[in-house]
């Protein structure tokens, strides 16, 4: 009979229905000596060898949490019953607390350390009479995030990785920074946190300052500094969220392990792979990153799955207030459930039989998968290409947008061919490239003190400032920042609106996005935004139309040559610059229209540059207004190959030297 490490007891827990699973809480020693605690699940008492998944979280080894999947009444499902679900398809299944959370020993540093930790569990895993050698990783968000770090450090017994909303490529260009801008949902994830930790458990005095603190106020009050922030009671969290704030320029900070992914492929274990993200999640650029390099680099099979979800929602088939229909959800379309489809792709590649195949809620129905086919069953590309809907409002008050499943062997779909499209001065967005003399320039004033508002995009985390998902871009009560009369955000003067006439023909999307633009500015330093946005008819439920936004992008102008090293602008002088939009699939329906919207300013979903020049703002200090100018050389925007040369106003990325026999599709306005 097998012996648990440190002398665990085993506990059987029943589940709702019948059946049970066994519990035994192990402590994994890692290399600095800390203890990191975790469960155990087994289907028997005393379990024979089989393969392990596993999980590391902050967020608690025993919490429920929606993102790990819903059960058929819409209700986040115990982790136990998610383990008693794998543990029946033959593996044994361990979660664990993240060192500093849960009860895992140590202090915790966002993203840091997850590497040294996470290679140390595998290999200790790997080392016990419960598995049979190998370990596949799996996880949600932060999770995914911990499996691409120890992944890094190349562990033996790595067998499969399924990697959900995260896994970071490059932290400084998606997930922490994008343009060199600074994401502010992880100001609002460290604050949520916070509440949670140790040091909030341990001293109720640390627990009762946080709960005073107004969230939204202090967003009214920044940048924050040490010691005068809504975190000043617990300084880890403040501090590792201001030196992620600090750091504007890529350097040895962005490169370390847990941050960059991109600098260690060589190094991941050559295994297969899947990268699950969302078209409303701030990690698609990750994901994409991710499969496509891995794809590139390794034997093993990579695969890629993008739904029109807000982070880690799949179970459901709305973002924001736009409804994708009942195809839009993971549930009933690629796999019963998303328990089965990550049962059966971890058995196609560890060589396991699946057991019966009973979700937590029971036996499933084998005939309810839609498009999947349990003898292959995963394309290496699988996207919802969003749009096709009646543009009504439904039931629940969201636009029916619509959209369908696809699949390709490769992203950028190699059936897609490229679209160009001119900015006009006249606010038009055509394919006939501008006219001389006819569209020389555009210009708008920027002020720092009432920047653009965000509404809806690639959020997650954001809670109560903002919130991800799709939505019509007008203010309302609810978004941050906004007063009545809560006019479009079409009608502000800093918002440049280029729009095409109503479409003859459906056009369908589906790639990544650039727009390249020609601009000066009378200060040294400012933000250019662009959003790409499906405007919607008129029609008796909307109307005004409805402005649906699909994916927007930044770029910190002093980063427009490299994130490397930074320069300033000199006011007047005209620059060629490209702002990285992450990917999107969408029809843009006959009638529609495709429209771009190009401003300085998305708040508060990336900080507010205050056009002053200073590499690092302080507290307080001056704001400067500016005046922005695009001239008639920056108005081409379009869908490219990558056979072409890379565009000269794109800061190359760091460790990413440019590919150019690699196809791409890309949007962009082009000098």
């Amino acid at each position: 009979m097998t012996v648990m490490d440190m002398g665990a007891a085993a506990e059987e827990i029943g589940l709702p229905g019948g059946g049970s699973v066994w519990r035994r809480t192990v402590r994994t020693p890692v290399r600095d000596g800390v203890e990191l605690v975790a469960d155990l699940y087994t289907r028997d008492r005393e379990p024979a060898p089989r393969p392990v998944l596993l999980e590391r979280t902050p967020y608690g080894r025993r919490a429920r949490r929606e993102s790990d999947g819903l059960d058929r009444d819409g209700r986040p499902v115990p982790p136990e019953r998610s383990a008693a679900f794998f543990a029946r398809q033959g593996f044994n299944v361990v979660r664990q607390d993240c060192r500093g959370r849960g009860d895992s020993g140590g202090r915790f540093v966002k993203y840091l350390g997850e590497a040294e930790d996470g290679y140390d569990t595998v290999e200790w895993i790997a080392a016990r009479p419960w598995c049979d050698g190998r370990v596949a990783t799996t996880g949600v968000s932060y999770s995914a995030h911990a499996q691409t770090a120890l992944a890094a450090l190349a562990p033996d017994h790595l067998a499969a990785m399924f990697v959900d909303s995260g896994g970071f490529a490059s932290a400084y260009e998606a997930g922490i920074r994008m343009g060199g801008a600074f994401e502010l949902k992880q100001a609002t994830w460290a604050y949520r946190h916070a509440l949670n930790s140790l040091a909030a458990q341990r001293d109720p005095v640390v627990r009762a300052s946080l709960q005073s603190q107004d969230l939204r106020a202090w967003f009214h009050a920044m940048p924050w500094r040490r010691g005068a922030s809504p975190l000043h009671a617990t300084p880890e969290y403040e501090e590792y969220l201001l030196q992620q704030w600090e750091r504007g320029a890529f350097g040895a900070f962005w490169r370390q392990l847990g941050l960059f992914g991109r600098g260690y492929y060589d190094r991941f274990p050559d295994v297969p792979s899947l990268h699950m993200v969302s078209w409303y999640d701030p990690y698609i650029r990750t994901a994409v990153e991710n499969f496509q390099e891995l794809s590139a680099c390794k034997t093993s099979p990579a695969y890629l799955v993008v739904g029109p979800w807000t982070h880690g929602a799949r179970s459901v088939p709305f973002s924001g207030d736009v409804d994708f229909g009942e195809r839009a959800t993971l549930d009933g379309n690629l796999a019963p459930d998303y328990w089965e489809f990550r049962a059966r792709w971890f058995a196609r590649h560890l060589g396991t039989e699946p057991g019966t195949a009973d979700t937590p809620d029971g036996p499933s129905d084998p005939s309810a998968p839609s498009g999947f086919d349990a003898s292959d069953g995963f394309p290496r590309v699988r996207y919802f290409l969003m749009g096709g809907g009646s543009g009504r409002r439904n039931g629940d008050g969201r636009l029916e947008h619509g959209g369908h499943w696809r699949t390709a062997a490769a992203w950028p779909p190699p059936e897609s061919s490229p679209l160009r499209l001119y900015l006009r001065r006249a606010g038009t967005l055509t394919e006939a490239p501008p006219d001389p003399g006819a569209d020389d320039h555009l210009e708008y004033d920027f002020d720092p003190a009432d920047p653009v508002p965000t509404i809806g995009g690639q959020i997650t985390s954001g809670e109560p400032v903002m919130v991800g998902g799709a939505f019509d871009q007008c203010p309302t009560e609810d978004t941050f920042g906004c007063e009545p009369p809560f006019l479009p955000l079409s009608s502000r003067p800093d918002v440049l609106v280029f729009q095409t006439g109503p479409l003859e023909e459906d056009v369908a999307i589906a790639g990544p996005v650039e727009v390249r633009l020609s601009v000066s500015s009378s200060a040294p330093d400012t933000d250019f935004t662009a959003r790409l946005i499906d405007v919607h008819p008129p029609n008796e439920d909307y109307p005004n139309g409805y402005a649906m936004n699909l994916t927007d992008g930044i770029l910190r102008c002093r980063y427009r040559n490299s994130y490397e090293r930074p320069e300033p602008m000199v006011p007047g002088e005209v620059y060629a610059i490209t702002v990285t939009v992450p990917d999107t699939a969408n029809l843009f329906a006959k009638g529609h229209r495709i429209r771009l919207d190009v401003s300085s300013s998305n708040f508060p979903r990336f900080d507010v540059n205050p056009n002053t020049g200073a590499r690092r703002p302080t507290p307080g200090g001056a704001s400067s207004p500016s005046t922005g100018s695009g001239s008639r050389r920056s108005t081409r925007p379009g869908w490219r190959c990558p056979s072409c040369p890379p565009s000269p106003g794109r800061p190359p990325s760091p460790g990413r030297p440019p590919s150019p026999g690699r196809p791409v599709a890309r949007l962009q306005p082009w000098s």
